[in-house]
């Protein structure tokens, strides 16, 4: 989905700390909160559309939706993970 010579180069713009590709298993639990309307964005907003992929953060708190094949990496469309 994302060249991995460009994965190698993005990081979270909050921590600066790498990001690596979601797994499916974590993809598929997030689309399931997406569809039944309760899972929430870092700005509190819903989040409406599924998601193609994620990009997790190396602390595993945080991932960034992948939406339409393009990477989202703005602090409040993360979506906070427990």
């Amino acid at each position: 989905m994302i060249d991995a010579k460009l994965l190698n180069l993005l990081c979270c713009p909050e921590s600066h700390q790498p990001l690596q590709l979601a797994d499916n298993a974590l993809v598929q639990s997030l689309n399931r909160q997406i569809t039944a309307g309760n899972l929430l964005n870092r700005s509190g907003q819903p989040l409406k559309q599924t998601l193609d992929g994620g990009l997790l953060r190396e602390d595993k708190k945080v991932v960034y939706p992948i939406l339409n094949k393009l990477p989202i990496l703005l602090v409040e469309e993360g979506i906070l993970l427990p």
